[in-house]
């Protein structure tokens, strides 16, 4: 079982709103230096107006409140800021929230994807001799929605509109006719800024699109969150592919840059206003930036940099907090790190922001997080691929999976005509602007030879409409089959009142562990990944039985005894 060996549950400040603007200037003269975005926690007991004049008594102009936690988002310039704002009393600690660049250095620095994109440059085959599993023409393709019997599911439940998904991603493209019929982009939001460049000039986002650097609620410049959204909820409508829930309500709650980073205030405020908005489920195929692993005081890190990860702590754990309280249930990815989470490898990749700043840490499993899986009131998922092998990337161990789910394994079938190719992997709902950036779709709307070669595949409607799809693997692709089942619970399950529905996230979470699948796991249970050409620090030792284990927690997530079996794990 999941064992919460992590944060006590913290008590929140005053809650008396959500996420609010709050204009503010400085008290005392600021130190000269590159202006600074910085995330500023109040302490428990403390009201968030003290924080907020803590903060322009620092030097700090206020941009941003979330009054719901307690974080504020000021700018500031880096020297000194964080030592005089956490010496007052009503703070308990500042974080580097981000430094605004200029004059930008050619190259856009993407976080990196490696994993998620691995297949990229092989050859596609087509799965011929896959049978049909859904109601959509290229549902065929689509291993994982026969792997959780959602095709089976949705003759029994298909999802009900009244239950809403929050993606809290990149973001999503709402004009995909897959996802248009389900996506609601009245209570849809987007909690970040494009950030054009570091403080050392690398490019992070690119230049601004729209004013004021925020992309609309319905956009996705990177393709990560649409992939996201239509593994939930594509929707069942004779056209391309189809969700595991493909009649429930999708809602862009975005956190994450174009680039791919999620940063510490959007991901709060995405998850108070989660809860605010009423979802009933949110999916987290993510950790927050800029640390891997946040640490209390990690030797290896300075003083401000202990501070900082032990405020990105505190906030996340007040915000997940917050979200449960209000009813909503967080199924969150296990992580691409091949990490035993009790035991996780050193981190050579944090910071990861701004560029040209990691440094190699040692990993104390007693004090070190990953965030938001680490935290309070997630249901962790790991990966597997169509054979059921658990992917060579995902992380593993008993403490933090809860169950497992189809995410794509590129090298799985090592010896058969399936090893190394995209079909192992996960196809889903793609933005056409993003693979046109990418060179896969050219400016009339053709998939190019590149995208070919990575098996990008376009439908066309006899109306006209034209949708894309490409291959992704990594727990980012398991967790939304897990959040897809989790809506199919509350959709057959929750209360339903007029426009909305609802049901406890610690009912959601039995009824989805208790209906998985069990796996046992594999004869001998250290697998090493040699053959598949991976080195011997992805060698990993499965712990537990069937019932639960490292591998695969409580199971596949099983689409189909949810909806069919699920009442039993209700009384």
């Amino acid at each position: 079982m999941k064992r919460p060996r992590l944060l006590a549950v913290a008590l929140a400040v005053p809650l008396f709103g959500a996420v609010s603007g709050v204009a503010g200037g400085a008290a005392s003269a600021q130190p000269a230096g590159p202006v600074t975005e910085f995330s500023v926690l109040a302490r428990d007991g403390q009201s968030v107006a003290a924080a907020q004049q803590a903060v322009r008594d620092a030097g700090g102009t206020i941009v941003a409140t979330n009054a719901a936690v307690g974080l504020i988002t000021a700018t500031a310039p880096a020297a000194g800021f964080t030592e005089r704002v956490s010496a007052n009393r009503a703070v308990f600690g500042a974080a580097k929230a981000k430094s605004i660049g200029s004059a930008p250095k050619a190259g856009k620095k993407e976080k990196p994807d490696a994993v998620e994109k691995e297949g990229r440059g092989s050859v596609s085959r087509k799965a011929a001799a896959n049978k049909a599993v859904g109601t959509d023409p290229l549902d065929d393709q689509l291993w994982g929605l026969k792997s959780t019997r959602s095709d089976l599911a949705r003759t029994k439940q298909a999802g009900d509109k009244r239950v809403k998904v929050g993606i809290i991603d990149t973001g999503v493209d709402g004009s995909h006719p897959d996802i248009a019929p389900n996506f609601d982009k009245a209570d849809s939001r987007n909690f970040t800024k494009d950030i054009v460049a570091d403080v050392n000039g690398t490019v992070v986002d690119g230049p601004c699109e729209y004013r004021g650097c925020v992309d609309p609620v319905d956009h996705d410049d990177n393709g990560h969150g649409t992939h996201v959204a239509g593994t939930i909820a594509a929707a069942a409508n004779g056209f391309g592919v189809s969700g595991v829930a493909p009649n429930v309500t999708l809602v862009n709650v975005r956190a994450g840059q174009d680039s791919g980073y999620f940063f510490l205030q959007p991901t709060v405020d995405a998850l108070t206003y989660s809860g605010d908005a009423g979802l009933d489920v949110v999916n987290m195929s993510f950790y927050v930036d800029p640390w891997l692993y946040n640490c209390r005081s990690n030797p290896a890190d300075s003083a401000a940099e202990q501070a900082e990860q032990r405020t990105v702590i505190e906030a996340t754990t007040r915000a997940l907090n917050y979200a449960h309280r209000k009813g909503v249930t967080m199924v969150v990815a296990l992580g691409n790190q091949h990490d035993e989470l009790a035991a996780p490898h050193d981190d050579v990749t944090s910071p990861d922001y701004p560029a040209n700043g990691t440094h190699p840490r040692k990993i104390d499993n007693s004090s070190c997080f990953s965030l938001p899986v680490e935290g309070p009131h997630t249901i962790g998922v790991g990966s597997f691929g169509p054979t059921q092998a658990k992917a060579d990337y995902s992380n593993y161990g008993t403490e933090q999976i809860s169950v497992s789910a189809p995410g794509g394994f590129f090298r799985d079938g090592y010896g058969t005509p399936w090893y190394r190719t995209v079909e192992n992997e996960i196809l889903s709902t793609y933005p056409r602007n993003v693979g046109v950036a990418a060179g896969n779709i050219d400016a009339a709307g053709n998939v190019t030879p590149a995208g070919v070669a990575l098996g990008v595949q376009k439908a066309t409607a006899a109306d006209g409409r034209v949708g894309y799809y490409q291959w992704l693997q990594g727990t980012s692709m398991a967790a939304p089959h897990a959040t897809g089942v989790a809506a199919l619970i509350v959709s057959q399950y929750g209360k339903k009142t007029g426009h909305s529905a609802s049901m406890d996230p610690d009912a959601v979470q039995r009824v989805l562990e208790g209906t998985a699948a069990p796996i046992a796991c594999p004869v001998p249970r250290t697998v090493d990944y040699l053959k598949e050409g991976r080195d011997a620090s992805f060698t990993a030792t499965c712990l537990g039985d069937a019932s639960f284990n490292g591998f695969y927690g409580h199971g596949s997530v099983d689409a189909y005894s949810a909806v069919t079996r699920g009442s039993a794990h209700l009384r």
